[in-house]
């Protein structure tokens, strides 16, 4: 499936009973997707784009919205802020009923004002940063913020590996998460008696050199690397490192976690552990359908933020369900409050944050084993 720019419209069918949209209108109910399909982070976007599909296209083949199909329409926020707010009025303009994504945090930041401004439900499958914690918004996330998964990072790596200090990179055009996500595990990982030695920031440049990257990261002399970026920039800095220094244990949030970075960095990536939300080895029913459905619909393995987007969608369809004539949306979400995932409860509180569980993982011979 190519990628979309913001003015693309993919079009879909999806129906479920839903009591506020029972009527003699029968056009289709308009659903918006928006993340980053382009670039170097699009492995993200195109995931979760195509996670939101499925479970778009299987509800679909279940029946209706009050006997009407819903119509799914993406744009491409290109990790850009004034792309993302054209994108978020695009498709405003379009009128869609809520919003799928977005996918970083950096891009939610430009977006949610925009969201509370004009009444219109977000459910983001991916964002983490804690600066949208806790906030009367219309702004609703399927998964924890930065604080649990850098804490429990930060947890596994004082107790368990034993480490005291770490160096970080951090990939500055996503900010909102990666400097939240080390300032949750700094302050975490400094109660139990650990040290954050270097923070280095950057933002990619065509002919950037990630080996200088990598040797100022290291000219701390850490005994451990955190890298909180992308994917793609992860496995150039992990082949850049191993280099260098071989047997360094190397960790990176969620959003690197994803199959690419297993492609891109091969045998490299062996050891680098990981915290994310999602647990390969998961023998649930429902996983393993999605997995096989995932697989067949789009030709490749399912990961988390496919998975988060077929979440995601999934909370957004149920919520259309159950919304009583003359509720708003985001009423609806609040009042209902757990809806059924694919491997947990989505379960919201009073402001429409998530808590799911956190799984410590190692790349073993290619795959992502959970360790704790």
């Amino acid at each position: 499936m190519p990628p979309l720019t913001r003015r693309d419209v993919l079009l879909g069918t999806l129906s479920t009973s839903a009591l506020g949209l029972v009527g003699c209108d029968s056009a289709p109910i308009k659903i918006g997707f928006v993340g980053g399909l382009t670039g170097r982070t699009a492995d993200l976007g195109l995931a979760g784009r195509d996670g939101a599909l499925l479970a778009l296209e299987q509800a679909n083949l279940a029946g209706g919205v009050g006997g009407r199909q819903l119509a799914l329409l993406t744009a491409d926020d290109q990790q850009n802020p004034d792309t993302a707010a054209a994108a978020f009025q695009t498709l405003r303009e379009a009128g869609v009923a809520l919003i799928v994504g977005p996918m970083t945090s950096a891009m939610a930041m430009a977006m949610v004002p925009l969201a509370n401004a004009a009444g219109l439900v977000m459910v983001s499958p991916t964002v983490t940063t804690s600066a949208l914690t806790g906030l009367d918004d219309h702004f609703f996330r399927v998964i924890s913020s930065t604080r649990e998964y850098a804490q429990a990072s930060a947890r596994f790596h004082a107790q368990r590996s034993k480490l005291l200090r770490v160096a970080a990179v951090l990939d500055m055009s996503n900010a909102a998460y990666t400097e939240r996500w080390l300032d949750d595990f700094e302050t975490e990982f400094r109660a139990l008696g650990g040290e954050v030695v270097a923070r280095e920031g950057y933002r990619f440049k065509p002919g950037m050199a990630f080996a200088d990257l990598a040797r100022s990261a290291l000219a701390s002399q850490p005994d451990g690397l955190l890298l909180l970026t992308g994917a793609v920039d992860a496995a150039q800095l992990i082949q850049q490192v191993r280099k260098l220094q071989p047997s360094l244990p190397l960790m990176t949030a969620e959003w690197a976690a994803t199959e690419q970075l297993l492609e891109l960095a091969g045998g490299a990536a062996e050891g680098v552990v990981a915290a994310q939300f999602l647990d390969r080895t998961n023998t649930a029913p429902a996983y393993r359908q999605f997995r096989l459905a995932y697989q067949q619909r789009f030709g490749n393995p399912s990961g988390f933020a496919d998975l988060a987007g077929f979440d995601a969608m999934r909370v957004a369809l149920q919520a259309l369900g159950a919304q009583q004539r003359g509720e708003h949306l985001r009423q609806t979400l609040l009042r209902v409050r757990q809806f059924e995932g694919t491997q947990q409860v989505v379960a919201f509180d009073a402001t429409g944050d998530a808590v799911r569980q956190t799984y410590i993982t190692v790349v073993r011979q290619g795959r992502y084993e959970v360790l704790a």
